[in-house]
């Protein structure tokens, strides 16, 4: 039952670490698009045909941006709807020439003796780890076998490559570190 409850304890606190991360990303996706599609870039026909879409239970990234912003009418409310799957397909090679070659480097500034596609991939990666994280958190699977102290620092990273200060803000409220050494 201690190893139950401190599994759900720490299941509860990485959603802040990984909240950040998210927002930090989704928010640089979007200078990014803004800065290539123009501020209404859900509603830029290139920039949707630049998605894959494809048939299947396969997740499609183009359905949901069709989906999302013919719920929503400002791109405000589409970034905040659109799934985190969503931002993560962004960080593919597809989006390389149009979107990251340009901006990735000046958008996550603290990824120092990186070239544009090695942060690109690495960055990809950090997001397919969190997003399998809280897949876990979301159906209150056990997360206590992995490596949750890897996982808050991926989450933290990612922070810390686009904006030092959210960081350190990030770090002084997240309860994560603490929760870990209390492990039963």
């Amino acid at each position: 039952m201690s190893l139950y409850g401190w599994n759900a304890r720490v299941a509860a606190a990485l959603m802040l670490p990984s909240h950040f991360a998210e927002v930090a990303t989704r928010n640089a996706v979007s200078d990014a698009l803004t800065a290539v599609y123009g501020a209404r870039w859900p509603w830029n026909t290139t920039f949707e045909q630049s998605l894959p879409a494809p048939k299947g239970p396969a997740y499609n990234p183009q359905r949901d941006l069709l989906q999302t912003r013919k719920r929503e009418h400002t791109t405000g409310k589409v970034i905040a709807e659109l799934k985190f799957a969503f931002w993560q397909s962004m960080f593919t090679a597809r989006h390389d020439v149009r979107v990251w070659d340009q901006q990735i480097l000046t958008l996550f500034p603290n990824a120092a003796g990186k070239t544009a596609p090695q942060l690109r991939s690495r960055i990809y990666g950090d997001l397919e780890g969190i997003r399998k994280l809280r897949n876990r958190v979301a159906h209150h699977e056990p997360i206590f076998t992995r490596n949750l102290a890897d996982d808050l620092a991926r989450m933290l990273d990612l922070v810390e490559l686009r904006s030092t200060a959210t960081a350190q803000w990030v770090r002084a409220m997240e309860e994560v570190s603490t929760i870990l050494t209390e492990q039963p």
